[in-house]
């Protein structure tokens, strides 16, 4: 049974005229109407499947059966807010804990990632009396007021937007497109030493560092992977200025990596942060996030006098279902699943990267996974209508994947844990079909390679799922040798 009330047309009109304008949506010239979801898959109103190579919050797969159950099971006795005792509570805490580093043992539950990310700048300027916030270049921790101040993902697209004068960007420790690169002899060590000028020249201000803020690995900026050894040299410096380290992994924890069930783990067993924030897979689409820390950080937050209280975070049925996602985890092997499919799908794009000019680099770690796509490999100028013209391009063949980075031309895998390397086929076997085309249609050869430069008044754009630019598209099906030849046409004129 599908759960439709309104034809599509009526249901877009009624969002343009309740919902905030700037709330945008994915595939905004012809949005798809979901209605429901199983697994790795969604479908529409007419009952069409879409593969969901997006979807890091329905982390176990999409409404999966165990952990609805949990929720309606502990929703039917009670839900009440965690100032009562809950077994639920205690255990969820226990079992979640079990996960981490030692140190790592005191927790506190809110409901999203953001809120979770607000919390740990509390705890850390509670716990160091310090005030200024270290954050990396092109990185987002989420949308309430004190995060878009740390969030440059976000402040940088406002171009009379003013940098909070507590907030310090760093280089994004990216090895392909960043100041230090794959060819850099230590590349950890460079980008390391520039947060230790930073804090230098914050001092020199009389600004006092207060905490190092990461995603373990940057998925908005553009899936990057820090090189190993970075954040234990970021670590000693920020902890030798009086300050804490902050990772943040509401987008690739809970064993996305494959190899490890965190990934600031990836960087060796002798990182251990300060704080963790976690969110989005930690409930499986249901609302609830954590922050886990030290007994000396949770004590410096106590000390403040201020009790901590959060209506819904902790309560009974979150924990529940927290507890039901960490089951799921564990008997299906979905971090094992995560490794060997995440595995698959990397060698399998490796070989694309020897077919098409127009991949510059494949990276990632399990199933969180980036295609950046380049007009020209040697200046790396970025493919960005490219890369739109690549998502637009397999919604039609109903794949459902995104593009990101700074310049909008990563392609992001972060699918549902319960993906299968039959599912990595088929999206690898349409991006080649679809790169086939692009490169035809701009003449790119392997002895043949334009810039972007050069084509850039031959291209038409328009807005694309995230609110930037892309190719245009009209809106029928390409489906089809005459919609191919359209659109190769498109990209020549």
């Amino acid at each position: 049974m599908f759960a439709e009330r309104f034809e599509k047309k009526e249901t877009i009109d009624l969002r343009k005229r309740y919902i905030g304008p700037s709330c945008k949506i994915f595939f905004s010239h012809d949005p798809i109407k979901i209605v429901r979801a199983k697994g790795q898959y969604m479908y529409d109103e007419k009952g069409q499947r879409y593969l969901d190579c997006i979807n890091n919050v329905a982390h176990v797969g999409h409404c999966h059966p165990d952990v609805v159950k949990a929720g309606a099971q502990q929703m039917e006795l009670l839900n009440t807010n965690s100032r009562f005792l809950h077994d639920n509570l205690v255990l969820y805490a226990q079992r979640l804990q079990a996960t981490l580093p030692d140190k790592l043992g005191v927790c506190y539950f809110v409901n999203s990632g953001s809120e979770a990310n607000d919390l740990a700048l509390r705890l850390a300027r509670q716990y160091t009396g310090h005030t200024d916030i270290i954050t990396l270049e092109n990185a987002y921790h989420g949308h309430v007021s004190s995060l878009i101040d740390i969030s440059p993902y976000k402040f940088h697209q406002l171009s009379d937007a003013e940098q909070n004068q507590f907030v310090h960007v760093a280089s994004s420790p990216d090895v392909y497109r960043g100041k230090y690169r794959a060819d850099h002899p230590d590349p950890a060590t460079a980008y390391a030493d520039e947060v230790k000028d930073i804090i230098s020249k914050a001092h020199k201000k009389g600004g006092k560092i207060a905490a190092f803020i990461a995603e373990s690995l940057q998925s908005c900026g553009g899936q990057v992977i820090p090189p190993v050894g970075y954040f234990q040299q970021v670590a000693q410096h920020v902890r030798k200025a009086g300050g804490i380290f902050i990772a943040d992994e509401v987008q690739v924890g809970f064993g996305r990596v494959g190899s490890h069930f965190w990934a600031f783990q990836l960087q060796g067993e002798d990182f251990v942060p300060d704080i963790v924030t976690m969110g989005k897979p930690i409930g499986n689409g249901h609302p609830m996030s954590c922050v886990v820390t030290t007994k000396e950080v949770a004590e410096a937050f106590m000390t403040s006098g201020m009790e901590y209280f959060n209506t819904f975070g902790g309560n009974p049925v979150s924990c529940a279902i927290g507890l039901a996602v960490l089951d799921v985890i564990e008997k299906e092997d979905l971090q094992g699943n995560a490794l060997r499919v995440g595995q698959y799908l990397t060698s399998l794009l490796e070989k694309q990267k020897e077919k098409h000019l127009l991949i510059g680099d494949i990276r990632g770690r399990g199933l969180f996974v980036g295609v950046e796509l380049v007009r020209d490999r040697l200046k790396i100028t970025p493919a960005t209508a490219e890369a739109q013209e690549v998502i637009y391009r397999l919604k039609e063949q109903h794949i459902l994947l995104s593009a990101d980075g700074p310049h909008r031309n990563v392609l992001k895998f972060k699918p549902p844990m319960c993906f299968t390397t039959e599912d990595a086929e088929l999206v690898v076997e349409k991006i080649d079909v679809i790169l086939t085309e692009l490169e035809e249609a701009l003449d790119l050869k392997l002895n043949h390679t334009l810039t972007a430069e050069n084509e850039s008044n031959k291209r038409k754009l328009l807005t694309d799922e995230n609110g930037h630019s892309g190719v245009l598209h009209g809106k029928g099906s390409r489906q089809g040798s005459p919609q191919q030849t359209k659109q190769s046409k498109r990209l020549r004129t």
